[in-house]
């Protein structure tokens, strides 16, 4: 156990605990598909001094920007897990579907993929189709014929827009979200409280 760990006051490391506790109910249904690979997997820093600390600073930071929570695996699983509360989660999905397939680099697998994602997303009646127009939907038939790593980067364009515009002001007003910023902020206190009152080691 690191010296700065040994020196935080319990009640510091049982704030630390409790808010890994709330989020993990919070993200208990997050668990994603195969084809988007561990994205919805709960991370959290091997250093467990700066567990509440980084994970704090995570939180606060989704809703600076939207950019901001996509590229945070928690903030994905956490949106995600949103998402599924108002039974929206395929747009999500069919995001990180086409980030994983744009990381593709075999033709063979590029277009056996593409298909398998217009069929789960994009065609008429698919099982988890987006929300996207008949225009769209048609372009990206076409762009299937010859599948490359940007076939689907109209629809998944505009189903970010979609979410950024829609679902994602819901959720950081949602009380699971604000829950967590409000834990996020008294561990960053604590902690911060904790760093200024060590002792000093000579």
């Amino acid at each position: 156990m690191c010296r700065t760990l040994a020196a935080f006051p319990t009640t510091c490391l049982e704030r630390a605990k409790e808010f890994k506790t709330r989020l993990g109910i919070f993200l208990h249904k997050s668990e994603l598909g195969s084809d988007t690979g561990s994205i919805g997997k709960f991370e959290w820093s091997s250093k467990h001094s700066k567990e509440g600390r980084n994970f704090s600073e995570d939180v606060l930071g989704w809703k600076e920007s939207f950019d901001l929570l996509l590229s945070s695996k928690n903030g994905v699983a956490a949106f995600h897990a949103f998402l599924k509360t108002e039974f929206s989660e395929e747009n999500l999905e069919f995001w990180l579907a086409c980030e994983e397939f744009k990381k593709l680099r075999s033709a063979t697998k590029l277009a056996s993929r593409a298909h398998k994602i217009f069929e789960e997303f994009i065609r008429s009646e698919a099982p988890k189709e987006v929300n996207i127009d008949h225009e769209t939907r048609e372009l990206t038939r076409m762009n299937l014929q010859a599948a490359t790593a940007t076939c689907f980067d109209v629809a998944q364009g505009k189903t970010r827009t979609l979410m950024e515009k829609d679902s994602y002001p819901r959720f950081l007003k949602s009380p699971a979200y604000r829950d967590l910023v409000a834990q996020a902020s008294a561990t960053s206190a604590s902690l911060a409280s904790s760093s200024h009152e060590e002792p000093l080691h000579t």
